[in-house]
């Protein structure tokens, strides 16, 4: 997990994008952007300097010289200008002259140049936008048999302003024509795409110096490695914030339309919930501290600063002046007076469910249960101040698997699918609660020296049937998992392969040197070590190759730690001393052949690997046409199939708690009906997952498998009696 390195979100259509942190931001207390960087961003420039330099922190430590000089340019540029549609090649030809600059201004903590260039990024920002909203007052031909190239990560810079124009007519072109073919009748496009770009320009010209200066230093930390980052403090508090799982406030979801602050959920069991005086949709105008402070009017604040209003210590009041959704925004609004709390993350802990698996090939029916886990999270303060219910992935997980063994489930299923990882106390513990003492990982420091992370508790939580799901989104503390119960022949693993990220980060707080009492210079997450299986193998680069395989749902040179261009190499070291619970080369190739032919005749699994094979087939291609015929040709044909296999479904008998409108509306997530889209996210929840379904079939399978066959199961779990019951 780590925070987003670019400036704005937001899509001009498809991909034509501008940075991505700051959109839908207003300035509260409508502060314009300061000139220069300010003295404390000076010293942190130095201090990240001294960090990222030293080997005795930094892992991969790399000479701020006139060559990285160059690559923290080209960073920088990348992150205000990812899609390359607001500078021009002259523009980007002259910041060459900070091309061996740069160094002396992160060491000296003069850098000034990282505000020049935001300047004329600004400027160019405003000169495109002008031209975006005037090509609204006109109309678009669509007959024709241009395309619109949405993918410019690879792209050139532009020539010139002539070269703009002409991508940014298709951009537009393509907004209009993807409204249109949502039923949008001229003027209510217009209307829509003249906000939208209007609020592109907003978010550029509302940015504080915190975020420039936090996006430049990270250029520099990204020169270092993919993984190391720097964190103002408050990018730093909702970080930690979203490890611990917790944070003290009234446990409402915000955002910002129109120059409004909306809430868009309430989060189960918090102050709000437990008030019933909020919903999904209300807009709050003004926020008061206490019984009697005075009310702030937080309309066209940003997101954030308003919700530092809001959130505040447990046991505290805040007063909301809130105007439901169905009222206009100028109706009187209603005062709420609600006490803050520690809230919990729900959406973010772990979720247990049970899936009966249907009798097949003479084997009994199976209930398994499975456990997804989003995330590795933990309350560091909590714990630290042994307060016993600290949050706690390991904590939530053993108390589940008590259920399943109460239940007598016959195996269970750990779902880390797009779990990007999380703490690495918890992704060990929580690995000790299906094997008896060992090492699970081990950890390489940069001067060599390699150390030994075990769980050392005796004892298992579960001793049964166990299989990993993964996708290409686990990621490090999901690999050190899957990885270890790989190693050990402890489970099955599921899915894809996973991300491929090896390494161990840190939080340095820098304001432990100066020791100031309140946040000033923020935290770095600095790459400290490298982590390795305990069979040896680094999962950097590689991943965990899953012992049955989905069909690839993105492609490595997409997404994972291979795409990045200074990524650590794959190497592996000596193995660990550890117990072999099993080893299931010789149970794979059946399980292989019963998942094909089960998948063969499951019409919803066939489904989902049709609809990747499409994504990609369409993602290669890279660009969009923007001959209308063509277009709602295609819509039409997607529409067809959608109502296809509604109608499969129902001769089927297949249940399906919800239904879901997969149509391209063509707005952005800021610009929908909040309500109506909280309440599709939710019906998606519901929807059946056919790789979650499959996954329990496999297990199920090897549980059948190997209680059928001695012969087979005395090869595959020589440790049986140790490793749980696999056998029937």
């Amino acid at each position: 997990m780590k925070p987003s390195r670019s400036l704005l979100a937001l899509s001009l259509s498809l991909a034509l994008a501008a940075p991505l942190a700051l959109l839908a931001h207003a300035d509260g207390d409508g502060s314009a952007l300061p000139s220069a960087p300010t003295s404390d961003q000076a010293t942190t420039s130095r201090l990240v300097y001294g960090l990222l330099s030293d080997s005795r922190y930094a892992y991969r430590p790399r000479a701020l010289d006139d060559a990285l000089s160059q690559d923290v340019l080209k960073r920088y540029l990348e992150t205000l200008d990812p899609g390359k549609v607001f500078l021009t090649a002259q523009d980007v030809a002259g910041f060459s002259k900070y091309s061996t600059r740069l160094d002396d201004a992160i060491k000296s903590g003069q850098v000034d140049p990282a505000w020049a260039m935001f300047a004329l990024y600004r400027q160019r920002v405003n000169e495109r936008v002008a031209y975006a909203r005037g090509l609204l007052k006109g109309n678009f031909d669509f007959t024709g048999n241009d395309r619109y190239d949405y993918d410019r990560e690879d792209a050139p810079w532009t020539a010139g302003n002539a070269a703009l124009d002409t991508l940014w007519k298709k951009s537009v072109k393509n907004d209009w024509l993807r409204l249109k073919l949502a039923g949008k009748k001229p003027e209510e496009i217009r209307k829509t795409l003249d906000k939208r770009y209007a609020n592109i320009l907003d978010s550029v010209n509302e940015l504080k110096g915190e975020e420039v200066f936090q996006s430049f230093i990270n250029a520099y930390a990204a020169s270092i490695d993919p993984h190391t980052d720097y964190m103002t403090p408050r990018t730093a508090e909702n970080f930690n914030m979203q490890i611990s799982n917790s944070l003290e406030g009234i446990g409402a979801v915000l955002f910002k339309q129109d120059d409004v602050i909306l809430v868009r959920e309430i989060v189960p069991g918090g102050p709000a919930a437990r008030s019933g005086k909020l919903k999904s949709g209300d807009r709050i105008v003004a926020v008061g501290q206490g019984a009697s402070g005075e009310m702030k009017d937080v309309i066209g604040w940003r997101t954030d600063d308003a919700v530092d209003l809001i959130r505040g210590a447990a046991n505290t009041q805040v007063r909301l002046d809130i105007v439901p959704a169905e009222a206009p925004l100028d109706s009187k609004p209603t005062r709420v007076l609600i006490t803050r709390a520690k809230v919990r993350l729900e959406d973010a802990r772990a979720k247990a469910e049970t899936i009966t698996v249907p009798a097949a090939n003479g084997a009994p029916a199976r209930r398994i249960g499975v456990i997804k886990l989003p995330g590795f999270y933990q309350d560091v303060d909590a714990r630290r101040r042994r307060d016993s219910d600290y949050a706690s992935a390991t904590k939530d997980v053993a108390r589940m698997l008590v259920q399943f063994r109460t239940q007598k489930l016959d195996g269970v299923v750990l779902d880390l699918r797009g779990n990007g990882g999380g703490s690495l106390s918890e992704a060990i513990e929580l690995t000790g609660l299906f094997i008896d003492k060992g090492p699970v990982v081990q950890v390489r420091e940069s001067g060599g020296r390699v150390s030994m992370e075990d769980d050392d508790k005796p004892g298992v939580a579960w001793d049964g049937p166990l299989a990993v799901l993964v996708n290409r989104g686990s990621a490090s503390a999901s690999e050190i998992v899957a990885g270890a119960i790989q190693d050990y022949g402890r489970g099955l693993i599921i899915g894809e392969t996973t991300f491929g990220k090896g390494t161990v980060q840190n939080m340095i707080d820098l304001d432990r040197w100066p020791a100031n009492e309140e946040p000033r210079f923020g935290q770095v997450k600095l790459t400290i070590a490298q982590f390795f299986r305990p069979g040896g193998s680094s999962t950097q680069n590689k991943g965990v190759v899953p012992d049955v395989s989905f069909p690839t749902s993105v492609d490595a040179s997409e997404f994972g730690e291979s795409t990045y261009d200074n990524a650590l190499p794959w190497t592996r070291i000596a193995a660990a001393p550890h117990m072999q619970y099993g080893n299931f080369a010789g149970l794979l190739g059946k399980l292989d052949a019963r998942h094909d032919a089960r998948v063969a005749k499951d019409v919803e699994y066939q489904w989902w690997a049709q609809d990747v094979a499409k994504f990609r087939e369409e993602a290669a291609k890279k660009s969009v046409s923007l001959n209308e015929a063509e277009r709602r040709a295609e819509r039409d044909k997607f529409d067809a199939l959608i109502k296809q296999r509604a109608v499969q479904r129902k001769e089927l008998g297949i249940e399906h708690d919800a239904v879901l409108d997969a149509s391209d509306d063509g707005l952005q997530a800021n610009e929908r009906d909040v309500v109506k889209d909280v309440a599709r996210e939710e019906a998606a929840k519901k929807v059946d997952d056919p790789l979650l379904r499959e996954s329990a079939a496999i297990l199920g399978d090897a549980i059948g498998l190997l209680g059928a066959d001695a012969k087979l199961a005395s090869q595959v779990l020589p440790q049986a009696s140790s490793a749980g019951h696999w056998t029937d």
